[in-house]
């Protein structure tokens, strides 16, 4: 077996057995087939069934060398991983050389949170005067709200609104369905842009009727249009940082894990898979730390009161 027919047998499980999508799929392929260039360059004759795990190790420390990150490193395992099961379940081999594989450490990186006042500053930027103000404030309430991913939001759907019990449907990673509380400002100004803009738009394209978020064309909007929006709002209101529409997701998980709320009860409403992907919203700030010990600590309570004592 060659490498061509290989991959083209590990491109067809992947599509049909799999059920993969297209895009997934070539990912999938292009880290094998970055393997292959690597042999090509590297003058070495190899063909899939005769690859051993020092063969991809010496890989991996040529990738490395090259400046490849961690991340993208550990990508390119994930993909040759898959490859190699896949050879085993079709019984094209018994051997795993990617069984012992080690991937590189990962740096896990804090995410950017957004300040109740920063938020505040973004949301009284928006102008209400115009009808796509109203529609902007809706959307900022509701990805900080609701936790809510840009894709999640731009599929929102009329049908999936249950307003007066407090709640959203919503669509998440692989179809699945959460249900996801929302507050009652995000209510106000949902309504607000349903009753007053949303009812009275009479150039809704065909199939775009149960879409929640239309632009003035009619379509849905698209997690680009999302981005800019966010992004416009954030420059209007002198805010450094680097923002997109998911930094509202991390705000929302972060004020709730530093304000107490169950780490669980956090993970259901974001719809992780895993409790480990929430639990990156247990970092604190350090001035939430300090007001903790103040509060909670016996021994800094005692000082600070014989030091109110004293004055």
């Amino acid at each position: 077996m060659n490498w061509s027919s290989a991959l083209s047998a590990f491109r067809a499980y992947l599509l049909l057995e799999r059920s993969l999508s297209a895009n997934t799929a070539e990912a999938y392929l292009n880290d094998v087939q970055k393997f292959v260039r690597y042999l090509e360059i590297e003058q070495i004759d190899l063909p899939p069934l005769a690859v051993r795990q020092g063969d991809l190790e010496k890989f991996i420390f040529w990738v490395n060398k090259l400046g490849l990150e961690a991340s993208s490193q550990s990508r390119l395992i994930s993909g040759l991983r898959a490859f190699y099961k896949f050879l085993m379940v079709e019984d094209m081999t018994d051997d795993d050389p990617t069984e012992l594989l080690e991937s590189p450490r990962l740096r896990r990186k804090m995410p950017v949170v957004l300040s109740v006042h920063e938020i505040q500053a973004m949301l009284a930027a928006i102008d209400l005067s115009e009808p796509q103000g109203t529609r902007n404030r809706a959307i900022v309430e509701m990805l900080y709200a609701c936790g809510l991913r840009a894709s999640e939001l731009v599929n929102l759907k009329l049908t999936n609104l249950f307003l007066e019990a407090g709640f959203l449907k919503v669509v998440g990673k692989n179809d699945k369905e959460r249900l996801v509380p929302i507050g009652y400002e995000a209510v106000k100004y949902l309504n607000l842009y349903l009753e007053h803009i949303r009812s009275r738009q009479d150039n809704i394209r065909p199939g775009q009727e149960n879409i929640v978020f239309l632009n003035r064309r009619g379509h849905r909007l698209t997690r680009v249009m999302v981005f800019h929006i966010v992004k416009a709002l954030a420059e209007k209101a002198g805010i450094a940082k680097r923002i997109s529409p998911h930094t509202f997701r991390h705000s929302f998980a972060t004020h709730l894990v530093e304000g107490g709320a169950d780490l669980k009860a956090v993970q259901d409403m974001l719809g992780h898979e895993s409790i480990t992907t929430t639990e990156i919203y247990t970092h604190l700030d350090t001035e939430y730390l300090k007001e903790t010990i103040n509060l909670f600590h016996p021994r800094v309570r005692m000082a600070l009161e014989a030091t109110n004592k004293a004055m």
